[in-house]
């Protein structure tokens, strides 16, 4: 059990500081070369901050643990809504204004619809996979034509002003160093999560969507609240969205893929809800019809004592089964 804990808690740290420096590298290495920063904020930092979600999830599934592969997506979904997004609105109310981040949350909306569909079977399979990855790269495709069409994007913006500019040689060493490194993390970290909950007697889907989520989804909380402390909102929020629709079509999909797996049917009666009721939420709280739209501080603590509310759910089902 302590050799468990020990790995938890070092894979947990090891994943945070090798994900931020594989973005660093990513983010360098894709400018060095003359990636426009758009394109370098909406693949290379959304891709960057997922990684954790993306490669604990493939080896979760290849191993078998479903439950992790499965409530790693999902409760990092939550997580980013309810307590990221939640922590970062108190800090600095997020005003959305750019066109791009205005037209992903209909995706991400879409996505979990999609989601539903294919799991209302309690079945992954590997065609469900092949569709959610197929429908992750189209929308990939269209949001970056769509990004490349305008000019200016204060998205585009905003990345161009945080990219530090580092010799290429080091920046590719950040960036192979920090993929080695995230995924040796990975490994120790889901080796000490099936391990503590077997000792706890708890499942490895509550694992997955408590201490495993909260983990790969650290990532996003640094930037998301180092981006709202400068103001820069788009970054703050882009960060959440595209974080959110690549753990719902493509870590999913790729889990399947790796492994067809079996969902349990809490994951459809009660996380699936959960994050779609958030994710809907956000059109209410800041998707601004009328102009540019507004998270303040007052929804950022709705958001937070419904990331509460969801935990005391998990809590009461594993000490009532």
């Amino acid at each position: 059990m302590f050799l468990a804990i020990i790995a938890l808690i070092s894979g947990l740290l090891l994943l945070v500081w090798s994900a931020d420096h594989f973005v660093e590298g990513s983010a360098s290495t894709a400018h060095h070369f003359g990636m426009p920063p758009l394109l370098i904020g909406m693949i290379i930092v959304g891709f960057g901050t997922s990684a954790p979600e993306m490669i604990v999830s493939a080896i979760s599934a290849s191993q078998g643990n479903s439950g992790i592969a499965l409530g790693n997506a999902y409760g990092s979904n939550i997580t980013n809504i309810a307590l990221i997004l939640g922590l970062t609105s108190l800090i600095s109310p997020i005003t959305v204004h750019s066109g791009v981040l205005r037209k992903e949350l209909p995706l991400l909306v879409s996505a979990t619809a999609l989601t539903i569909f294919l799991l209302w079977d309690l079945d992954l399979s590997r065609t469900d996979s092949i569709i959610l990855i197929i429908v992750f790269a189209a929308i990939m495709f269209w949001t970056i034509f769509q990004g490349m069409q305008k000019k200016t994007d204060p998205l585009g913006t905003e990345i161009n002003q945080e990219i530090i500019s580092e010799p290429v040689g080091k920046a590719l060493l950040q960036l192979v160093g920090g993929l080695t490194i995230l995924i040796i993390s990975s490994r120790i970290l889901v080796w000490g999560a099936v391990t503590a909950a077997r000792q706890f007697g708890v499942s490895d889907l509550v694992i997955g969507l408590t201490i495993v989520a909260i983990g790969t989804s650290l990532p996003e909380l640094a930037s998301s609240i180092a981006a709202a402390r400068k103001k820069e909102h788009d970054i703050a929020l882009g960060n959440i969205l595209g974080s959110n629709l690549f753990n719902t079509l493509s870590v999913v999909g790729i889990a399947g893929f790796i492994n067809p797996l079996e969902v349990e049917s809490a994951v459809l009666h009660r996380d699936i809800p959960s994050m779609t009721v958030l994710t809907l939420s956000l059109f209410v709280i800041g998707y601004g019809f009328r102009g540019p739209g507004r998270i303040n501080r007052i929804e950022g603590v709705m958001l937070l004592l419904s990331y509460a509310a969801y935990n005391i759910l998990l809590i009461s089902g594993v000490m009532n089964p």
